[in-house]
């Protein structure tokens, strides 16, 4: 008997248009969450994954942006992304990149070991087994349709490093994810609330609320939408890029199916 082609999945209208508006789509967002975990990942999981990252990255590119705009550049280079993550701590994700990428090289401190002599670096890793890392250039065009979309060109090295950012971000929260499913939610210990001195407290986010996070509802084999959003709470901290990508997330899956 012949085999049937696979069906593809049923969109409607707004569902297509919002997924297609996402520059990381939610099919390498799923192929991600395979390298870290089994478990079935819904539509709208996807979908807020890929919303999440794109407001992450679209916030290190306009801060990288800024910084070239006071020498009067356009085009990016990786020193505009070190300034970007100096000026804005809440920038500074995806820091397992680091180690790999030659702009990072001498910024991420020396190790010493308890007789006070260096640790050499970790060699990279051949094994074949799909990583953050062997797999961040799944992410160049995502990064080039959002440079594009601020007005801004970037030099391959920048590319590179916006890659590995964006790959080791979204590796990093679909393991998030995934714990949240396995333990039932997020188990909190206190919040911390950062602000330049002489600035008021600002008021805490909502999903810092007591009661804010009730227990996860659903089975333990598959990562909804929220598991995503409770996963970006524990993976950006808490300010303005937190709020800005919670709130884009729910944007962009309110007409996305969860399954």
């Amino acid at each position: 008997m012949t085999a049937q082609p696979a069906r593809p999945e049923r969109r409607g209208p707004e569902t297509a248009s919002i997924m297609d508006a996402l520059p990381f789509k939610p099919s390498l967002v799923k192929t991600v969450f395979r390298d870290v975990t089994p478990m079935h990942v819904s539509r709208s999981a996807a979908c807020a994954a890929a919303s999440v990252t794109r407001t992450v990255l679209t916030a290190i590119i306009d801060g990288a942006r800024r910084a070239a705009a006071e020498e009067a550049r356009t085009k990016l280079l990786p020193g505009d992304l070190v300034s970007a993550i100096d000026r804005n701590v809440e920038l500074e994700v995806g820091d397992k990149w680091y180690d790999h990428s030659p702009t990072f090289k001498g910024l991420t401190g020396v190790l010493y070991d308890a007789e006070g002599v260096i640790v050499p670096s970790r060699e990279r890793s051949r094994s074949r087994k799909p990583s953050a890392v062997v797999g961040a250039h799944r992410f160049e065009a995502g990064v080039r349709t959002l440079l594009e979309s601020q007005g801004a060109t970037a030099v391959p090295a920048m590319v590179r490093d916006l890659d590995g950012i964006a790959s080791v971000f979204l590796t990093d929260l679909a393991r998030d994810a995934a714990m949240v499913v396995r333990e039932g939610g997020v188990k909190r210990f206190g919040t911390v609330s950062l602000r330049m001195s002489g600035e008021p407290t600002a008021l805490p986010f909502l999903m810092d609320s007591p009661g804010a996070m009730p227990a996860r509802k659903g089975d333990r084999r598959t990562i909804g939408r929220d598991d995503i959003l409770a996963a970006t709470t524990t993976l950006l901290l808490g300010g303005n890029l937190r709020q800005r990508a919670l709130t884009e997330a729910r944007e962009a899956t309110q007409n996305t199916s969860t399954r």
